[in-house]
Parts: C-alpha cells; sequence; structure tokens
C-alpha cells in the first residue's frame, strides 16, 4: 500500500508492495511539492511494482538474460559483440533450459562454469561469467532474486584452448621499428599503421578510422572517437564509451605521419586506390616486416601490438593506471585481467628490486 511522508523539502511518495517470498518492500516515488502529487507518483510506481513482480518472478535464467541484453545492451554495439552475446544466451539456453532465475544456487552456477571451461580459454570462460553477472546485477535490482550467485565464482578454464601467443622483447621490437621505417612510402599506409600501433597501443579499428580532424601536431596528440568497419566501410562508434580517448604521442610518429598528406584524403590511412588497409593486409604487411627482419613468433598478429605496447610501458615503469586510460578500458580492472601475465613479470621483477633496495637498510 503507498502512502506519502513529508521532508524538509516537500513530500516524498513511497511505494510498498510484497515480493515473491511475501516480504513488505518499499521504494521512494521521489519528492514533489504537492501532498497529491507524492501520493499519485507513489500508486503508479506501487502498480508498476507489483506488475513487474508477477511478470518476472518465474522467468527462467534463460528468458532473462534475453531480456536484459535486449533493452540495455543491443543497442549502440558492433555486430560482433552482439554475436557474443548472442552466441552465450545459447549457451545459458542449452545449459539451463527452464530453470527459473531465482532458483539457481552460488554452487549450481559455480558447476556450469566447470562445465563451459572444460573445453573453452580463459577469455570466453571470463566474457561469458561477465555477461551473465552483469545481467544478475539487474535482477537484483528488479527484485527477481536478492543475491548475486555469480560472486566469488571460480574461474575454470582450459589451458589446451589457450591461444599460444609469443610476443617480443625490447630489443625486437626496436628491431621491428627499424624493420617497419625501412621501405616507407606513402603509397602504401600499412607500415604506417603498424608504427602507429606500436607507438600508441590503439586497436586496429580505431586506427583505421583516423581522419586527420583526429590529429593535432601542435599538441603532438592523437583523438579517438570513433572506430571503422572494414567489412561496411563506414564509421562506427568506439568500442565503449571509455575507449573515447585523447592520446600523447611522440613527435617521430608524427613526423612519419604527415608524409601520407601526399595522399589528399580525408581520412589518414586512406591509400592512393582510396581505401583503408583491412587486418587480413595488416597481418601480411607484418609478417613480411618480421620475416625481413629474421624475427619469428608463434600466433602474433597486428592485435599482438597492442600488448607489446602494454608490456614496454610496464618495463619503462609507468603506472599502470596510466596505461589503463591510454588503452581506452572502462577501469584498471579490465586492464590488470587483460594483461594478467604481463602485470605478474612486473611485479616479479619489482619484488626482486624492493627485496634488493631493502637490503640496503
Amino acid at each position: 500500500m503507498s502512502y506519502t511522508r513529508k521532508g524538509k523539502n516537500g513530500y516524498y511518495g513511497v511505494a510498498e508492495w510484497r515480493d515473491k517470498d511475501g516480504k513488505r518492500r518499499q521504494k521512494s516515488a521521489g519528492c514533489f511539492k504537492l501532498k497529491r502529487e507524492a501520493n499519485a507518483a507513489a500508486v503508479t510506481l506501487e502498480k508498476k511494482l507489483n506488475a513487474i513482480n508477477q511478470q518476472l518472478k518465474d522467468i527462467t535464467l534463460a528468458d532473462y538474460y534475453k531480456r536484459w541484453y535486449e533493452l540495455y545492451e543491443k543497442d549502440g554495439i558492433s555486430d560482433i559483440t552482439q554475436n557474443r552475446y548472442t552466441v552465450i544466451g545459447n549457451v545459458i539456453a542449452n545449459y539451463w533450459g527452464n530453470t527459473r532465475l531465482r532458483a539457481v544456487k552460488r554452487s549450481d552456477y559455480q558447476a556450469f562454469i566447470n562445465w563451459y571451461g572444460a573445453d573453452h580459454a580463459r577469455d570466453s570462460v571470463s566474457k561469458l561469467n561477465n555477461a551473465i553477472r552483469s545481467a544478475v546485477g539487474y535482477a537484483i535490482d528488479d527484485d527477481i532474486i536478492t543475491k548475486d550467485f555469480t560472486h566469488n565464482v571460480k574461474l575454470v578454464y582450459s589451458k589446451a584452448q589457450e591461444r599460444k601467443v609469443e610476443y617480443l622483447t625490447n630489443k625486437e621490437l626496436q628491431t621491428l621499428k627499424a624493420g617497419v621505417l625501412t621501405k616507407m612510402s606513402f603509397h602504401n599506409t600499412s607500415r604506417y599503421m603498424i608504427l602507429t600501433a606500436i607507438y600508441t597501443g590503439m586497436r586496429k579499428s580505431e586506427i583505421q578510422a583516423l581522419t586527420w580532424k583526429d590529429i593535432d601536431f601542435l599538441h603532438s596528440t592523437i583523438r579517438v572517437n570513433k572506430s571503422w568497419d572494414e567489412k561496411k566501410k563506414a564509421f562506427k562508434p568506439t568500442k565503449t564509451e571509455s575507449s573515447n580517448r585523447t592520446i600523447k604521442v611522440n613527435r617521430e610518429l608524427l613526423n612519419c605521419l604527415a608524409d601520407l598528406k601526399a595522399n589528399n584524403s580525408v581520412m589518414v590511412f586512406q591509400n592512393v586506390l582510396g581505401t583503408v588497409p583491412t587486418g587480413t593486409a595488416l597481418n601480411k604487411c607484418l609478417r613480411s616486416i618480421m620475416c625481413d627482419c629474421k624475427i619469428e613468433k608463434q600466433g602474433f598478429h597486428f592485435h599482438s601490438l597492442r600488448h607489446v605496447h602494454v608490456a614496454y610501458l610496464l618495463g619503462k615503469g609507468v603506472d599502470v593506471y596510466a596505461i589503463s586510460k591510454r588503452l581506452g578500458h572502462s577501469n584498471i580492472t579490465v586492464t590488470l585481467n587483460t594483461y594478467s601475465y604481463l602485470i605478474d613479470e612486473y611485479k616479479a621483477k619489482n619484488d626482486t628490486l624492493i627485496i634488493d633496495k631493502l637490503a640496503q637498510l
């Protein structure tokens, strides 16, 4: 039953309803100048909450995930990301079937992660868990469940499914950079894109999308505010809102990029044929340069340059928070999870340094 109460700034409308377990709950409908306005808002909210409770109290995990995805995630994300959410939804539907959301226990969910992780790599398990965890958070807000059954779950994954990638040492990175700089020609923009990845750690689609308006030669910065869909040959939003950022770059990179103005194009890396190199073309060019430099690395491709960029900065003592902002991650936790293997190596080196310094006391 709804009611109103007087406060310092006016009247507060409060809606009361009973949840699926019969417990009485309350929720504020806001503050209003007039009592009748507060009461009307409380009545409206109470009806809405009761309707949601009846509609969702017996919803299955699979159906709620689908509902959450379509309401909160589907709009404004790339086709690739949409496909990943759809695949995760199919996995949930196949495993859980008609299991009600409120019937899922933490032990049940851990068993699910154990099952899925038996033949999937860590990255796949992590993305699936993150999606479900987010949906569960919304389910708690909808008063369908009261506890987060994904909390403290242990991620299990198959090491055999992990993609083996060998990264570059600092010496190899310097050799690669020197190799990139040889045979540079504004007719072929792929080498310039590889050099940009080395110096900035930007994603492929972000580099592809750069226009001359995004480069500030005076203040030595590159602004990232869009990405490139190489299949549709069109601009699209960045991967996340936090991906919109301004990156400080060195003068050597800017001097090289200035050569590309000879192509008289709006987009920085549009070549003489009027196209922007695709991922396939970039990987082909990168492999050719590495071959010339006699650098052999298993599983190394264009995106690996982003990892190399992080490894180099960590090795030079750059703070992880600053690196996270440079990469366009939403928070430092994403950086720590994505590059945990690098950070563990960096920590081990610093632990040795700490012991050496303490020995000097």
